[in-house]
C-alpha cells in the first residue's frame, strides 16, 4: 500500500478549477486498491457542514487559510509541514509553495512529484513580483521534485529547454461532464435560454484578457450568428466593460457562472461550435471537456491548443481568423467534431490519467 498525500488544491468535493476536478476523478472509482490518497484540503473554502473527514475512499485534512489568493502560498507550506512524515510519496499540485522546497527536502527523503500547471508566471493578470515569485517557485519545483508532470507537450517541450529536465506528460480527463438527462430536459433548459439545437456557438471560461473573450466577442458582433459565453464577467474590469460593451447584442448571450451540472451540460451538448480562446496554460480543462461533446472545436492558435487537438481542430489568431472560419460551410467542420471525440476518448479519459499518475508513485 502506498500511501500518498496531495496537496495545493482547494480541496474534495471539487467545487473549484482543473486541480480540484482531477483530484476528485483520480481518487474513488479510478484508483486502485494499492494506493492510500490524503488530500488536504482549506477549512475557510469549505463550510464547517461541508467537512469530510474522507471522501470517495481518500482521507480528509484541513489547513485553516484560503488555498487560492494571497494566502495560497503559506497554505501550501502550512500543508508541506503536516506530510513530513507518514507519507511514501507527496503529490504538489501548481507551484506557488514550492519556494518552501530547499528546507522541505531537508527532512523528507521519500518520492516527491509535482505538477508545475501552465507555466503560471507568464499570465498577464500578475504584476512584477508576483512572476518573479512564481518563475523562482518553478525552478524550485523542477529543482527538487523526482517527478515533475507537465500536462502539455508545450509545457513539456518548456520544462526540457529551460531547465535541461525531462518530465512526465499527463494531461486531464474530461469524461466527468458527459450526463443522462432526456431530450425532454435538454429541450426544457434549451427553450428557457431561447436556443434551438445546434443553433450556436458556445464558449466557457474565466473572464481574463489571456483567454481572448474581447476577441470571440468582437468576432460574433459583427455577424448574426448566436453566441452564448459564459463566465465571471464581474470578477474584473475587463470582464465588466466587455459585458457592457456586448451585452446589448441580440445574438449574443453573456452568462454569469452556472453551476446547475445539467443545465450546463445541456447548453454545451447543443451547441453548433466550441470557441475557446485560451492562450496561456498548458491543457486547459475546458478544452478537453467541450471534445468529449462532438461538437467542431475552434481555438486560439497556440502549441498548447494545437497540442491538446493534435492540430485537428480549426485555429485562428484575430478577429479576422475567426470571422472567416465562421463563413465557412458547417459540413466543412466534420472532420473536426469527429477527430475531437477520438482523441478525447483515447487521451483524455480519467481512467487512464489516474493510471498514469499511479504510474510515478
Amino acid at each position: 500500500m502506498k500511501n500518498v498525500a496531495i496537496v495545493g488544491t482547494q480541496g474534495v468535493p471539487a467545487k473549484y478549477g482543473g486541480f480540484e476536478t482531477l483530484v476528485e476523478n483520480i481518487i474513488g472509482k479510478n484508483c486502485s486498491f494499492e494506493v492510500q490518497y490524503t488530500v488536504f484540503c482549506s477549512s475557510k473554502d469549505f463550510k464547517k457542514e461541508e467537512r469530510l473527514l474522507s471522501y470517495k475512499g481518500a482521507l480528509l485534512k484541513y489547513v485553516p487559510l484560503h488555498a487560492n489568493g494571497f494566502q495560497s502560498t503559506p497554505y501550501d507550506i502550512w500543508s508541506l509541514l503536516k506530510v513530513m512524515r507518514g507519507y511514501d510519496v507527496i503529490v504538489i499540485l501548481g507551484v506557488s509553495g514550492c519556494i518552501f522546497l530547499p528546507i522541505f527536502r531537508l527532512f523528507y527523503r521519500k518520492r516527491l512529484v509535482i505538477n508545475i500547471d501552465g507555466l503560471e508566471h507568464r499570465r498577464a493578470k500578475w504584476g512584477k513580483f508576483a512572476r518573479w515569485f512564481l518563475r523562482f517557485s518553478e525552478a524550485m519545483a523542477v529543482r527538487f521534485a523526482d517527478v515533475i508532470i507537465s500536462d502539455n507537450k508545450g509545457i513539456q517541450d518548456y520544462v526540457l529547454n529551460i531547465y535541461r529536465k525531462n518530465s512526465a506528460l499527463i494531461a486531464y480527463g474530461g469524461d466527468h461532464v458527459l450526463r443522462n438527462i432526456s431530450e425532454e430536459k435538454q429541450q426544457a433548459i434549451l427553450s428557457k435560454y431561447g436556443l434551438e439545437r445546434k443553433d450556436y456557438a458556445i464558449s466557457v471560461c474565466r473572464i481574463e484578457p489571456e483567454n481572448n473573450c474581447h476577441i470571440s466577442l468582437e468576432a460574433f458582433s459583427k455577424t448574426d450568428k448566436k453566441f452564448v459565453f459564459i463566465g465571471n464577467w464581474q470578477y474584473s474590469e475587463y470582464g465588466k466593460k466587455l459585458k457592457q460593451k456586448y451585452g446589448s447584442y441580440s445574438n449574443i448571450y453573456i452568462i454569469d457562472p452556472i453551476y446547475d451540472l445539467d443545465t450546463l451540460y445541456t447548453l454545451r451538448n447543443n451547441a453548433k461550435f466550441y470557441i475557446h480562446g485560451h492562450s496561456a496554460g498548458g491543457t486547459n480543462p475546458s478544452l478537453v471537456e467541450a471534445m468529449f461533446f462532438g461538437c467542431p472545436i475552434i481555438t486560439y492558435d497556440v502549441i498548447y491548443n494545437r497540442s491538446t487537438t493534435e492540430n485537428k481542430a480549426n485555429y485562428f489568431c484575430d478577429v479576422t481568423d475567426l470571422l472567416a472560419l465562421l463563413s465557412m460551410q458547417y459540413s466543412s467542420f466534420n472532420e473536426n467534431a469527429k477527430n475531437m471525440v477520438e482523441i478525447a476518448n483515447r487521451q483524455y479519459r480519467w481512467n487512464i490519467i489516474a493510471k498514469q499518475y499511479e504510474a510515478l508513485y
